[in-house]
């Protein structure tokens, strides 16, 4: 049975949504491509009718991962958007958070193709933050520090074990110093 052109375009996409959860949840390394195809309802074999190799489907998973923090960022309100985002509610979503928490430092470690997909987005998301926000392209040192401050403390409170005190500690520091507000509030 032949499947027409959209179905075969619905299907890469499902697979590449359904990859990058995974992938933000076990790494790029944490899964192979027949759980993955599995996951996603379709079989190992399906897999090189839309991608030359695990590589690309990570460079694409990358971009949407990226795209979708973009649609989700429009028009959210900076404090409002801190907030959640250096929250236990993130913390715990791995697998639809961050892209940039979850696969940083995995992503050092991946063919060049993944490397510039990441920085693509990452210029796209900082282009997209000084756009929303109204603030002039010098003020882009700024916006980077701060994105960093929220990764890093997103990283660090992921390493820490789920009951550890320390964990919460670094979300709200950090979330108290990015917004300038007491640690407590």
């Amino acid at each position: 049975m032949k499947v027409s052109k959209q179905q075969v375009q619905a299907n890469r996409a499902h697979i590449v949504k359904t990859a990058s959860e995974l992938f933000r949840a076990r790494g790029f390394d944490g899964i192979g491509v027949a759980e993955l195809m599995s996951a996603a309802g379709f079989t190992h074999g399906g897999f090189y009718k839309h991608f030359q190799s695990k590589a690309d489907l990570m460079t694409e998973a990358v971009a949407g991962g990226f795209s979708q923090a973009a649609a989700q960022l429009k028009g959210a309100d900076k404090e409002a958007f801190i907030a959640d985002y250096l929250s236990r509610r993130h913390r715990d979503s791995m697998a639809t958070g961050c892209m940039m928490a979850a696969l940083g430092a995995d992503t050092a470690r991946q063919p060049d193709e993944v490397k510039q997909a990441f920085a693509a987005g990452l210029e796209n998301q900082l282009a997209a933050l000084t756009t929303e926000s109204g603030q002039a392209a010098s003020d882009r040192t700024e916006l980077i520090t701060t994105i960093a401050q929220m990764v890093g403390a997103m990283v660090l409170s992921r390493a820490c074990p789920d009951d550890d005190p320390l964990a919460e500690e670094i979300l709200q520091v950090c979330r108290a110093h990015i917004l300038n507000k007491p640690a407590g509030g």
